[in-house]
């Protein structure tokens, strides 16, 4: 498989790509139609015990949990108006997937219970304790103001719900910075606490990345804790490595659910990160997202 889509042998014989989605439930937090629903196949199911794309017969038994976001189920957003909110977040994922980093899990576009949308892998997050009882931070979070965890950086401080006075904290973890990076690069406008995802494989994972992309500066965080700091050389490697791929096969795949000049866009803010090196500073009134979580 490259790094812009699997092939089509891959894609026959993943349930991921051709399986039947039943829904088991809708994220009634989400501001878009989000559905959680598990894949099944008549005949054919992934054998859980052997490694990736090796299957068993077993007829209408379920093989993955996935995320199915339906395009009749977004709601219109005058300041996104072209293409789909499904076709950003597949359009994000191709730009993770071209840079090498396994930040997003596998997003597609392709048929479901209520027509075409955005599939994506299920995360499965682990317990986070840190033992003798006590529960860690979670990778973004709030605490006490001014008591920040080890290992842990400050984004801002402010009052919560009840009140209290809160600072607004985040892992300074390599994953949750890539992460970081990747935003900067496909113009984050919704990177939300709740959207940084730590993972049983070892990963964290951002999730929903359906206003993404846009051609005018949009980025709204809550990982600031990086503001002006250098970029590691390792990921300015692979963003110098991206750029000639967008005049190339990865701009063809992109194309196909955004603009051109929102491709232009991107390539552009890629070069700025290579001429300057360093995480940018909150510009705008509203650098953070509501509600941050």
């Amino acid at each position: 498989m490259n790094a812009v889509t699997a092939t089509t042998g891959d894609r026959a014989a993943d349930p991921f790509y051709t399986g039947d989605l039943s829904v088991l439930g809708q994220v009634s937090t989400a501001s878009n139609l989000t559905l959680v629903c598990e894949i099944t196949v008549d005949g054919v199911v992934r054998d859980r015990r052997s490694r990736p794309r090796v299957y068993r017969a077993t007829a209408g038994e379920s093989t993955a949990r996935v995320v199915y976001k339906p395009v009749r189920g977004e709601r219109p957003l005058w300041d996104f108006p072209d293409g789909t909110l499904a076709g950003r977040e597949v359009a994000s994922y191709l730009v993770s997937q071209a840079l090498g980093w396994p930040v997003i899990p596998e997003t597609i576009l392709r048929d479901g219970p209520y027509g075409p949308g955005m599939v994506q892998r299920w995360v499965d997050s682990p317990d986070t304790v840190a033992g003798a009882g006590d529960p860690r931070p979670d990778l973004v979070d709030l605490v006490p103001a001014g008591a920040i965890p080890d290992g842990f950086l400050e984004v801002l401080r402010a009052v919560d719900g009840t009140g209290a006075e809160v600072s607004l904290v985040h892992a300074d973890d390599p994953r949750l910075h890539r992460m970081a990076v990747l935003d900067v690069l496909i113009n984050n406008a919704d990177r939300k606490g709740g959207h940084a995802l730590e993972s049983t494989d070892g990963h964290v994972y951002g999730v929903d990345h359906g206003i993404c992309l846009h051609a005018e500066p949009k980025l709204r965080t809550v990982l600031w804790g990086w503001a002006g700091s250098p970029v590691d050389a390792g990921l300015l490697e692979d963003v110098a490595a991206l750029v000639p791929e967008l005049s190339g096969a990865v701009g063809d795949a992109l194309a196909e659910h955004i603009t051109d000049v929102e491709i232009e866009a991107l390539t552009a803010r890629a070069r700025r990160l290579l001429a300057d090196p360093v995480m940018p500073l909150p510009r705008s009134s509203r650098p953070i997202p509501w509600p941050a979580f």
